[in-house]
């Protein structure tokens, strides 16, 4: 009988090499499509609407949204990436399955998984990071640190997006996740305006979502701050990660060894 936790080991790193060689033949149109969606938000409401805000938390508003399109840039990368990607392996193409007749386990592959998703995030963010700091946006050298949180960040979401997956019928499913979980805290967790702007009851909500904790983290670090309370917010990230990776593990056993 297997044990209830995932078992850990770096049999995860092939999933991952898999992905990194089909992503790297699709790689153009897919920094197209994580990348130009979140490069629009950033010039067309830091650039337009900046004009009628003025300055927003003390800082220019263009600099305000950067981080904030740093942060929801990496959720939605994983996001998609663990629902409609992971689900083609898992279902149409049958490639869990045939990874599956190897020495790989389920708990492998959903590592993989996430750390492929991840791996995305933390392009797209890396990628929109460049631009801002192009831009004059980022000031100082210790925005680099915001790469390993946005790798973080994505590992995160990706993890939660496997447990949808998991359950999900059909890609209309996700719909509900999209609608009902990520665009409310893309809305809600700071990254177009403070949270201080909010009502007191959805301040005391935002203060459990995850974006709430990576925005916290990656905009000090993009406007040459160091953030408070930084255990805090990567502790929260990693309790979502792992409670999510628990619990998507254990339905991806239920439905594909039972």
């Amino acid at each position: 009988m297997s044990s209830p936790l995932p078992s850990l080991s770096l049999r995860w790193i092939p999933v991952w090499q898999r992905h990194a060689l089909v992503w790297r033949k699709l790689s153009v149109p897919s920094l197209v499509g994580n990348f130009g969606d979140p490069l629009l938000y950033l010039l067309a409401l830091g650039y337009g609407l900046g004009r009628f805000v003025g300055s927003m938390d003390g800082m220019p508003y263009i600099t305000f949204l950067a981080s904030g399109i740093v942060c929801s840039s990496a959720m939605n990368t994983a996001t998609f990436e663990s629902l409609y990607s992971a689900f083609t392996r898992m279902t149409t193409q049958q490639t869990w399955a045939g990874m599956l007749a190897t020495p790989l386990d389920v708990d492998d592959i959903v590592m993989g998984e996430m750390v492929w998703a991840g791996s995305k995030s933390l392009i797209s963010a890396g990628a929109i990071l460049v631009v801002a700091a192009a831009l004059g946006i980022v000031h100082g050298a210790r925005a680099v640190l915001v790469l390993p949180v946005a790798l973080l960040v994505g590992t995160c979401f990706a993890a939660m997006a496997l447990v949808v997956t998991a359950i999900s019928k059909s890609y209309e499913f996700f719909l509900y996740y999209m609608t009902l979980v990520v665009t409310p805290m893309m809305l809600f967790c700071g990254v177009f305006f403070p949270l201080q702007g909010l009502p007191m009851p959805l301040q005391w909500v935002a203060a459990f979502l995850p974006l709430t904790h990576a925005v916290e983290i990656i905009r000090p670090l993009m406007t040459g701050a160091w953030p408070a309370r930084a255990p805090l917010h990567l502790s929260v990230m990693l309790a979502y990660g792992a409670v999510s990776y628990w619990l998507a593990t254990a339905l991806v056993r239920r439905r594909l060894l039972a």
